[in-house]
């Protein structure tokens, strides 16, 4: 077992557990991982990037991999549905990789239409050979994460977990939802309990968890060696210290942004949902400048998402289109987040 793999847990009583960014494409960038570790995030995941243009060497896909030595431990995602290029990737990125995880649960037709991501979960003999293949050539742990089945007859994550433990994958994650359907519907953590009760290795449970009550939800019910946040933490990667707050994980004079407020209890819940994405907006930006640069089309998007839902959100497209410049841009969305802060 892996130094950054913990062994399989037992039933949950309370304790403090692994919380995961999920590997989103067009969010978890590397500024957003460093965000949320800062955040309380234990672990982040790249974007999930096709390993066929990784082989080819292509640039946008190789930034994608671009990681800071704070990012530990660091751990590519990839998707692809030709076990040779998925294998020759994860040796081109082995020397600089703590883990490599292996996606087999994206939705999105691009990805399943070439019969990669949770499409392989229709073919779970071509699955299991894939990640056997890559075990075999590289010298890091392989982990994998997954979706309950196709939604076309009997959900087979159990089996594959069972199959995938046997190859040498080493940790493994399930989303409570089936390919068929995407992201609707309510996550099945029984399914997940089921297979965190098969298999020795720990199992990560994905899907519904967006608060400190749904988190002990997740764990009471299947007893998961841990959860991944996905859509719970676009524009609030703060989602991770709120849970770690409110199951006691985590003392509030250690998260950053009411450390920053003198008057923080004061603040009502509005005034607290501007002051805790001000100060994350501000850091993604100081993030961005000191690793890779403020990239426009990534800081425009984390820009809609960050002020989602706060009280004149649709400002927030006009006050970027009016400035020239991409500084110039993050100053107006820190200056909006200031305006309740």
């Amino acid at each position: 077992m892996s130094q950054f793999i913990a062994p399989k847990m037992g039933p949950w009583e309370g304790e403090a557990r692994p919380l995961f960014l999920a590997p989103m494409s067009g969010v978890s960038d590397l500024p957003f991982r460093l965000l949320s570790k800062e955040c309380g995030a234990d672990v982040t995941i790249t974007e999930f990037t096709n390993s066929t243009a990784l082989t080819r060497e292509a640039a946008t896909s190789w930034r994608r991999m671009e990681t800071h030595a704070s990012e530990v431990p660091f751990i590519p995602q990839i998707f692809g549905g030709d076990p040779g290029d998925m294998a020759t990737a994860a040796e081109m990125l082995a020397p600089t990789a703590d883990i490599i995880d292996l996606n087999f649960g994206c939705p999105a037709p691009k990805v399943t239409n070439i019969c990669a991501g949770a499409a392989l979960m229709g073919e779970p003999e071509r699955l299991v050979s894939m990640v056997e293949g890559i075990v075999e050539r590289v010298d890091v742990p392989v982990t994998a994460k997954m979706r309950l089945g196709t939604g076309s007859g009997t959900n087979n994550a159990t089996d594959i977990c069972q199959r995938l433990e046997k190859v040498g994958a080493q940790r493994l994650c399930i989303h409570g939802r089936t390919l068929r359907q995407r992201y609707s519907g309510i996550a099945d953590w029984s399914s997940i309990k089921e297979a965190v009760e098969a298999v020795n290795v720990p199992v990560i449970a994905n899907g519904d968890v967006v608060d400190a009550s749904s988190a002990a939800a997740c764990l009471e019910h299947t007893n998961a060696s841990g959860l991944m946040i996905g859509r719970g933490a676009i524009g609030r990667p703060s989602v991770f210290a709120e849970i770690k707050l409110g199951l006691g994980w985590m003392k509030e004079e250690d998260v950053p942004w009411i450390h920053a407020h003198e008057d923080w209890s004061a603040l009502s819940e509005v005034g607290q949902a501007f002051a805790s994405r001000k100060w994350c907006w501000d850091r993604y930006i100081e993030l961005s400048e000191s690793t890779i640069g403020i990239q426009p089309r990534w800081m425009q998007r984390h820009a809609i998402a960050f002020t989602k839902g706060l009280p004149n959100a649709k400002k927030v497209r006009s006050l970027m289109h009016d400035e020239d410049t991409v500084k110039g841009m993050a100053d107006a969305i820190s200056h909006f987040l200031a305006s309740k802060a």
